[in-house]
């Protein structure tokens, strides 16, 4: 009797316990009697569902089912029990629900049987998978999206095992080094080098899994690659290394750097050129200034004798001879100074330090003072800027641009000169680039203007538009065009004859460190 007042004590513990359980349960709980019709639903069946329970219970269980399996679950359930083979019943797999609302949604099944008090039931488990399929979706786009990115990117990228092996290869890739995918993949990754990296890599791989001593992985640097071809090639390479599940792999990117190294050869043979026609220049102007000047002086010299001590006794044509040779003399002895002084921008150029153009403009209005006073020259400006600059150069500049325009006025009008400068940016940019940011100056007047046919012609050096009528041996713009390059900007003008010309010389506000 003991024992049987004990048990059943022991039975509603077990049997609230199992209660607690299921109506607490996360996922869903069903049972249905062999026909198909629910018996018990637990509070997560009946939230998944969008039901109460009392609307569910009594009700065939296919109310749950999106077609087809609405319509035939009687009979998956009548096959079962005539054949004794299920689909799904002790198996488990997903399959599709339809809530209250009509929505249909994915979730994971487990059916299975048993009798009790001789009455066959079946339980279902419902557990659904909605986040879970919208999680995976988001993934597989994820991983489309990158592998589409993979695949198009302008750069190789290969993948490599941590015995060499290529295992993944992009078109980019595949492309630059004349293969297919296919040759590639499966082939070890020196098929790519030429010797000694060729024969030295496994040695290169077994040292950095040795010692971890990273010489290219996280770094990046300049290689050479080779092609199906034979081709040699230069390419910038960097590595980064994944740690997967339970292996390493190596990712490559690869960047042809060809037509930069070309670039850079060229650039080297035109600087060397470049070098070497200045040194000539510079030569030449060493042997103008000092070889030339010497037969000038004898011929100056021995002209100022004539003039001075045996002038009288000279007829009057032996007067105007000598006074003739004098004069080309001196012209010759202007010209050999401007082309010393052409030759010394670059030669004897100073570091460039901040220089405000204003204070230069003054300084120059004060050396032209009494040409401006004598010609009734007025001189309008606005503010100017403050640049990188090489102030004496600033000057020379400044005052070749002003005396011109006041040497090339109009004889009836009196000159007007105006200077302004503007600011431009060649390209919008993130970050500021020495070079980038340049500022117009422009020099207008109002004098005699020439024809724009000839714009090329006036920045070279000894070329002269207006004959022997003005003094000078037109190499002012010259140097003004040398003095605008060297300070990463250059000179063009506007003009028309008879109304007027304008000079715009664009200099760059800032400078590399040489």
């Amino acid at each position: 009797m003991k024992e049987h007042s004990h048990n059943p004590n022991h039975t509603v513990d077990e049997k609230s316990l199992l209660q607690a359980i299921i109506e607490t349960a996360l996922d869903g709980i069903i049972t249905i009697d062999r026909y198909g019709i629910i018996e018990t639903v637990n509070p997560a069946a009946a939230k998944i569902f969008g039901y109460s329970p009392e609307e569910m219970i009594g009700n065939n269980v296919n109310m749950l089912m999106p077609e087809p399996d609405h319509s035939l679950h009687d009979t998956y359930i009548h096959n079962y029990h005539r054949t004794g083979v299920g689909q799904i019943i002790g198996k488990g797999r997903e399959v599709l629900g339809k809530k209250k609302d009509g929505t249909v949604f994915p979730f994971m099944l487990g059916v299975s049987e048993a009798t009790v008090q001789g009455k066959q039931i079946f339980t279902g488990l419902v557990h659904d998978i909605s986040e879970l399929k919208k999680t995976e979706a988001a993934l597989r786009e994820s991983e489309s999206q990158i592998n589409s990115i993979i695949q198009t990117a302008v750069d190789g990228i290969i993948t490599i095992d941590m015995r060499g092996i290529i295992e993944m290869v992009n078109p980019s890739a595949a492309k630059l080094f004349g293969y297919t995918e296919d040759e590639l993949l499966g082939q070890k990754i020196n098929l790519l080098m030429p010797e000694p990296d060729r024969s030295l890599h496994d040695n290169y791989m077994h040292h950095y899994h040795e010692t971890g001593e990273k010489r290219i992985i996280g770094i990046g640097r300049e290689v050479t690659g080779l092609k199906k071809d034979g081709t040699i090639f230069p390419l910038f390479l960097s590595i980064s290394e994944v740690l997967l599940a339970k292996r390493k792999v190596y990712t490559g990117f690869i960047h042809d750097i060809t037509q930069q190294k070309l670039s850079e050869e060229r650039l080297r043979r035109y600087a060397a050129e470049l070098e070497r026609s200045n040194r000539e220049l510079q030569d030449f102007a060493y042997v103008s200034s000092h070889d030339l000047q010497e037969p000038l002086r004898k011929i100056q010299a021995f002209g100022d004798r004539l003039k001075t001590k045996e002038y009288e006794h000279l007829s009057e044509q032996g007067k105007d001879y000598v006074d003739r040779m004098l004069n080309a003399a001196s012209r010759m002895q202007n010209l050999i100074n401007d082309l010393l002084e052409f030759s010394r921008v670059t030669s004897k150029s100073k570091p460039f330090v901040k220089v405000d153009l204003n204070n230069i403009l003054k300084e120059v209005l004060s050396d032209l003072e009494i040409m401006i006073e004598k010609t009734g020259a007025e001189i309008k400006h606005s503010e100017l800027p403050v640049i990188d600059a090489e102030p004496t150069q600033m000057r020379q500049l400044f005052q070749n641009l002003i005396s011109n325009a006041i040497k090339f006025r109009k004889e009836n009008e009196k000159p007007v000169i105006n200077i302004f400068a503007k600011h431009l940016q060649l390209k919008a940019h993130l970050t500021g680039t020495p070079g980038d940011e340049l500022i117009e100056l422009h020099f207008e007047d109002n004098g005699i203007g020439f024809d724009e046919k000839y714009l090329d012609r006036i920045f070279n050096i000894f070329q002269r538009l207006e004959g022997q009528k003005y003094e000078g041996s037109g190499i002012g713009l010259a140097i003004c065009r040398k003095i605008a390059i060297r300070h990463g900007g250059d000179i063009t003008a506007r003009s028309q004859t008879g109304i007027g010309t304008r000079f715009i010389v664009t200099l760059a506000t800032k400078h590399i460190q040489e």
